[in-house]
């Protein structure tokens, strides 16, 4: 076992036991009933206060936008972040083909929210709020990343007043763009629908969206990936740079899509190192 594997598994036990909350207490808007799939949920991961770091990741798991992986690319990951003293949130949000765009950015915006208007009791830092997403979940971050507001200071509902602007991303094989030739055809069916209105496939091609004001970001791909081109994660790092945006690419030769990570492999599994060192250049951790 490698010294990042030990300190992984001596540490991970010592995170508190997670909580699942509503994201909207009283109902989520556009909800078309009441049963488990209408209720957007956020379940908390926190570190032990005495290796808390301030940082606190809303996780979406990938899935097609049909499907969530919320064990390998959720509690997993959570727990991985836990060891290192990050506070982490994975996101269960609406789906297709029930739900269409907006409900799933709207549901990654009130988890943005929701994490820094309760910064104090997660004991995060209100601007150390970042967003990750794997798959289709990375196709929701980086939406996030590029659809953001600075919140409503009107909004009745104190979380809505606070900004939905992740101060960070991590986006492991994302989807980014909704266009021929690199789109994956699941996602995009699932999130707009059979005929999605062309305007709408532009807006949510992210990496055609990317300022300067997109967040950090750090991306992960393989070459070898035949479910989502590994061109997404090179179009949107190639967006960032051109907008003068931090960002750090890495793409593996061999792999399959959505492994997540995948200790058994000794190439993959370097991924969150490599991510844990990016952290610590940006500030975020010691």
């Amino acid at each position: 076992m490698n010294k990042f594997l030990f300190f992984f598994a001596v540490t991970v036990g010592l995170a508190q036991e997670p909580a699942t909350v509503p994201l909207w207490p009283n109902g989520a808007p556009g909800a078309l009933g009441d049963e488990d799939r209408d209720k957007p949920t956020l379940t908390i991961f926190l570190p032990t206060k005495n290796q808390a770091a301030g940082v606190g990741l809303v996780i979406c798991p990938g899935g097609g936008y049909v499907a969530l992986a919320s064990n390998h690319e959720g509690r997993q990951v959570a727990n991985w972040l836990n060891s290192m003293g990050i506070a982490a949130f994975v996101l269960k949000y609406r789906l297709g083909p029930r739900y269409h765009h907006p409900v799933e950015l709207g549901d990654a915006q009130r988890a943005i929210r929701m994490v820094r208007a309760h910064a104090a009791e997660y004991g995060v830092t209100a601007d150390r709020v970042g967003i990750m997403g794997f798959s289709a979940g990375g196709h929701l971050a980086s939406t996030a990343g590029t659809h953001f507001d600075s919140g409503d200071p009107n909004d009745p509902d104190p979380i809505q007043r606070v900004s939905s602007r992740p101060d960070f991303l991590v986006l492991g094989y994302p989807v980014i763009s909704m266009k021929p030739p690199y789109v994956h055809a699941g996602s995009l069916k699932n999130l707009l629908g059979d005929s999605p209105d062309p305007s709408l496939v532009e807006k949510l091609s992210n990496e055609l969206q990317v300022t300067p004001q997109t967040p950090p970001a750090f991306l992960f791909h393989t070459t070898e990936d035949r479910a989502v081109p590994v061109e997404n994660s090179v179009l949107f790092y190639l967006a960032l740079r051109k907008a003068g945006v931090p960002a750090e690419l890495h793409v593996f030769e061999k792999g399959p899509h959505g492994f997540g990570l995948n200790y058994k492999d000794p190439v993959l599994a370097m991924w969150p190192p490599l991510l844990a060192n990016w952290f610590r250049e940006r500030g975020l951790l010691h």
